[in-house]
This record gives structure tokens, sequence and C-alpha cells, in this order.
């Protein structure tokens, strides 16, 4: 990572702590453009990368050209997972014409290849302005980009409301975290789109894009199962991929979430008690911002704001710091050394609820509640974040080792989850596998690592029902490896 001075129009913005330079190369003297290479941060306001790229824009006399494109071989592309990307980038592309911004897309397939298109925008552009994502594809790609390009390339922080650069780079402990989080979040929560002074740019191109904006759902969907991806894997209706649904979840979140969270956050059996905005988080169609700006406005008391926020800023954005120190976040060797000791000290346990693979995708075990757990992710997309964490504790006994518990976790999280490879899930693995405070005495299998049983679901007034109802849907048939995948999960090397 570079380290060096950033040009004056973003170190004299109050958002560069968000900047960092990825390289140190220097402007060329003619460009027709500054690039903004977006590939999970798929929205067009509340973007501090865009923002970042219309002040440089500016600065330079330059238009912005904002461009998305999606490949054909990214680990676990599906149906699913490219129809949601697919869906907020045709809603990127309007919102930025409406920013008076040109929008670019390209979906890689056999017919339309175009190699090395990144590098091949960026030659034309002055700099290239991305996002500072620290996991999977968004992260690899963009370390390679920089490192081969002759041009400034600048990471922005769009994840998170504080910038884990604004913060003190020596936080160990959660607690100490909020509190140095909460003394400065407040500092962070205004925003506003900058302003192009540059009209669109509607010069040449090195390809022919593929026009979004003229495409009908029922064309996106013709698109995608003409490519070469995991057909197995259908979309989730529950989750359109499109701004009107952030919208409609951030209005529910204000009225009917956010009066009953104290209550209901605990309870997977209660459709009040989460906001499902992981899946657009993690996606980037709405920004953690615009997310407070809905709980601050909304007519709720101040805990029940307070215990909201936690979650959104404490936990997740904890998740963040820590990632951005990490090489590869979705590696086994994350965990504590003190876990990983107390796991491979207990490796040879019994292991009775052992599975395998098969039955642990489709969530035919002979454990209810973790069936119920499953059929989520295979299913719906999405797990409530409470059952998570039983759902990950339990793999470590239901796989043959606690390594292939790690890369089973990783490997369903990121296959079958919206919001999956994210360093919030993650980090949410993590804990279940001792990133966290040690258990209470040695068990079994855990050792010192703490243990989770289904009893904070089953407990609950409508929990037995619920378990019963969501293990006894019917599973979708997809293939499934003899084993889970070891790149990067144990063997840290990047899959593409």
């Amino acid at each position: 990572m570079m380290t060096d001075t950033l040009p004056k129009a973003l170190a004299d913005w109050r958002e560069a702590p968000r900047v960092r330079a990825m390289n140190d190369r220097e402007a060329p003297a003619k460009a027709d453009y500054v690039l903004c290479w977006l590939q999970q941060a798929l929205r067009a306001h509340d973007n501090p990368v865009i923002d970042a790229a219309v002040r440089l824009g500016n600065a330079m006399g330059l238009p912005v050209l904002v461009y998305h494109g999606l490949r054909e071989d990214y680990p676990y592309a599906s149906d699913r997972l490219h129809r949601f990307i697919l869906g907020a980038s045709r809603d990127l592309g309007k919102g930025c014409r409406q920013r008076g911004l040109a929008c670019v897309h390209y979906v890689d397939r056999s017919e339309k290849r175009e190699k090395g298109l990144v590098y091949r925008l960026a030659a034309r552009a002055a700099a290239v302005v991305l996002e500072d994502q620290p996991a999977f594809v968004a992260q690899w790609q963009a370390e390679r980009v920089a490192d081969k390009v002759d041009r400034p390339v600048y990471a922005v922080n769009a994840a998170c409301t504080v910038p884990p650069a604004a913060l003190a780079q020596d936080i160990r402990a959660t607690s100490a975290f909020r509190r140095r989080h909460e003394a400065v979040r407040e500092d962070w929560y205004d925003w506003h789109d900058e302003e192009p002074e540059r009209p669109p740019y509607d010069g040449a191109l090195p390809y022919t894009p593929d026009d979004l904006a003229t495409m009908d759902d029922a064309a996106l969907d013709a698109l995608v199962a003409s490519l070469a991806i995991d057909h197995d894997l259908p979309p989730v209706a529950r989750f359109p991929a499109t701004r009107a649904a952030v919208t409609e979840r951030l209005q529910r979140l204000a009225e009917v979430v956010l009066p009953r969270y104290a209550d209901a956050r605990g309870d997977a059996s209660r459709a009040d008690g989460a906001s499902e905005l992981s899946p657009y988080l993690h996606f980037g169609m709405v920004g953690p911002r615009e997310i407070v700006a809905a709980v601050r406005g909304a007519d709720v008391s101040a805990e029940k704001r307070g215990k909201y926020l936690d979650e959104l800023l404490t936990w997740r954005e904890w998740f963040h710091y820590k990632a951005r120190r990490m090489r590869v976040p979705e590696s086994y060797a994350r965990l504590p050394d003190w876990a990983r000791r107390e796991l491979a000290e207990h490796a040879q346990d019994e292991r009775p609820n052992r599975e395998t693979l098969h039955a642990l995708v489709h969530g035919e075990t002979d454990n209810e509640s973790w069936n119920a757990c499953q059929k989520q992710f295979l299913l719906d997309g999405w797990m409530h974040n409470n059952v998570r964490m039983f759902w990950a504790k339990w793999l470590i006994q239901m796989t043959p080792s606690p390594e292939e518990g790690w890369a089973t976790a990783c490997y369903l999280n990121d296959r079958f989850s919206l919001d999956g490879r994210d360093p919030s899930t993650y980090g949410n693995i993590a804990w279940a596998f001792g990133d966290s405070a040690p258990g209470y005495g040695r068990r079994p299998i855990y050792g010192l690592v703490a243990y989770r049983t289904d009893a904070s679901i089953r407990k609950q007034k409508g929990g037995p029902a619920w378990l019963a109802e969501q293990a006894a849907r019917p599973a979708i048939k997809v293939h499934v490896p003899r084993t889970p995948p070891k790149d990067p999960y144990l063997s840290e090397k990047v899959p593409i």
C-alpha cells in the first residue's frame, strides 16, 4: 500500500481519510477522463468513490467515466449472484446519468470477450479511482491493476461510515473500537454528492458497452441464462436488486423494525426482527450513512436507535477495520493462535455429528435446527444474524477437522448468500471459530472455543414451529464438490 501525498483535490477534501494512493505513478499530460472503476459500491449517490473521482476530474478539467464490468469466471458465479449484480449495475447507470455522469457497463461472455478491458480504459485516463474493499474479488483485482497500470490509482473506502484510516491503527478489542468509533462517528454522518463541472464523457471507448439501461427484467434474465456460470442456483425473489427495494426496506426499518428491534432482533422467527439490508450493503446499493439517516429520522426512542446502530456501526465496521490489516480475511490463519491451538488439540476427538458436504449444502442433516438455518442460505440467499452464530459454531463438529469446518463455512457463505464474500460475514465466521473470548470450560471438539446451541431460537415462543417449518422446505438440488475449496480459505492462494 502506498501512503504518498494525495493530489490537492483529494487532500483538501473532508473525506480525505477515505483515500489512499495504491501506486506512485504520475498523471499523464493528456487524457480523456478520470476513470471511476466500481466493483461492489454499486450506487450513484452517497458514493465516496464517485465523489473522489468527480473532485479529481474537476481539478484536472476532465469528465468522469464510471465503469462497471462483470466477469464470467469469478468464484461462485451463479444466476443468483449475477442477476443481483446486474440489477444493481442497471440502477447504478440510471443514477449516474441523473448526476450528469457517463456510466458504461460490460458483461463478460463467450461472444463478447474484452481481454484487459480495465487496462485499456485506464490507458485513456488521467487517473483511476476505485473502491477500497478489503476482501474477495474487489480486493484481488484492485491490487493487480494498481501494480500494472502506468497511471495513478486511488482507493476510496465507501463501505464504512467512519473510514478505518480515521481511527487509531492499534485497536485490538471490540470494546476499545466501540469507544473510539462512538467518539467520532457523528462527524461522519453527513455527506453531499460532488457536482461534476464537465459534461458527461461521450468520446471514444476501446469497446462497445452493454446498454443495461435499455434491458428490462426479462432481458437481464435471458442474458444471465446465456452465460457460462452456475445455473443450479436461481435468483432470489425476496431480494430484488433495485433502488426501489432499498427505499422500501429503509422505510420498513424506520416504521416496523426499529420500534420492535430491542425485543425482536434475537428472534429469527419474527419477521420484524431484521432489516434485511445486508445484501444491499454488501453490493453497495446502499451505504451505511443512508441507513444511519433513516435510523436517526425514525420516531423511536434513542435506546432503540442505539441498539440498531451498534450492530451497524460497531460490529460491522469493526470487522471491516480488522480485515483492512489482513492480506486474506477469509483465511483460517486469521484466527487467534490460542483458538487454532485449541481446535488442533481436539482435532482427533470423535465427531458423531459429522455430515457429508452434500447433506450440509442441501440442509438435509440430522439436525433440524441447523437445516432450518442452511435452508435460508440455500433458498433465500440470506440468513438471520442470530442463527448464523449457531450455524457456524455447529459446523465445527459436523466436519472432519476444524480446517475443513472453516472452509465449509466460508464456502456455504460465499456461494449461497447474497451478503457473503464480505469482511462482515468473514468476521462472523471467525467469531464462531474462536476470534472472541474463550468459553468457560473445555469441551470435546471445541476445547476452550466457546460452544453454542440452538437455544436462543428454540426457546422463543414461535421458535420450534419456525425451525420445523424452515427445515421442512424442499431443497433445490445443486451440484456439490466432494470437499469444499481450499483456495483461499486454507491456502491463502487467490483463485483468479
